[in-house]
């Protein structure tokens, strides 16, 4: 069994080049501007770049002056492909993508194997884009450092609440969820489902949200309600579709880029 997670979307999601790739993100970054709170947690999309790309960008835009402090990322993605009864954890030590391999907090994942909800699964990781195409991103912006990529799949939102409490505490750590919005609505109705969406994750609020609202919805109500919790302040950093980038208007889907900041009460 290999040890590292072989890149599976490069040169489709993005640019499988490494010196391409890297001027790609440096020119999404270099529009974006770095200033407000350090982040505790993103959320961020993760469609192919050239649809997605410039949100990310305003995400992790938000996290630049602050990389030296952040040694490790606890990566919370939805599953497309494979089906999973509660969470997974990859069988591997590393991720690579064309950038390099990103070491994998074994530690960490040694104590997540406890939980009832977890399991490891080869399978349910080696094809997902949702955790992979955030990584291009993060090793531009991070030093060294360490992932925790779990996939969530039919779980409680409570039982993400509960990973991200213990898990995801410490400035040294970086919350990101990776989700989309909407998906294959016409451009108005993608925009007013979007828009209450943003309305909900403003305000921290957990009801009538359905598969419609976002693919990464389970992982997005688990950081919500750690964000209530710890009194966590949110902030909306862009919210546009494929329609806004590089699609038609026929078929769209929903991006959208938030901030959560810990508050001086959190605890």
């Amino acid at each position: 069994m290999t040890d590292v997670r072989r890149a599976a979307v490069a040169g489709a999601f993005y640019m499988e080049d490494p010196e391409a790739l890297s001027a790609e993100i440096a020119s999404l970054m270099d529009k974006e501007a770095a200033e407000g709170p350090r982040p505790k947690a993103l959320i961020v999309p993760h469609a192919g770049y050239v649809y997605s790309g410039p949100v990310a960008a305003r995400a992790y835009a938000r996290v630049r002056k602050y990389a030296a402090g952040i040694s490790r990322v606890l990566l919370l993605g939805p599953t497309h492909h494979q089906a999973v009864a509660g969470m997974a954890l990859p069988s591997v030590k590393a991720f690579q993508t064309p950038l390099g391999d990103i070491p994998l907090d074994m530690s960490s994942i040694a104590r997540m194997t406890g939980r009832p909800e977890m399991q490891i699964s080869k399978l349910v990781h080696e094809n997902e884009h949702s955790i992979e195409v955030q990584l291009p991103f993060l090793q531009t912006l991070l030093h060294d450092f360490t992932l925790l990529p779990v996939l969530v799949g039919d779980a409680d939102p409570s039982m993400v609440e509960a990973l991200l409490h213990e898990f995801g505490r410490g400035e040294e750590t970086l919350i990101v969820v990776s989700s989309d919005l909407s998906h294959f609505l016409n451009y108005d109705e993608a925009r007013k489902l979007d828009e209450a969406t943003r309305k909900a994750i403003e305000s921290l609020d957990t009801e009538g949200w359905t598969w419609k609202s976002a693919c990464g919805r389970i992982p997005i109500l688990g950081l919500l309600r750690l964000a209530r919790r710890l009194n966590m302040k949110v902030e909306t950093l862009d919210l546009r579709n494929s329609g806004d980038t590089a699609g038609g208007r026929e078929r769209v889907v929903g991006y959208g880029a938030w901030a959560f900041h810990e508050s001086e009460d959190s605890a």
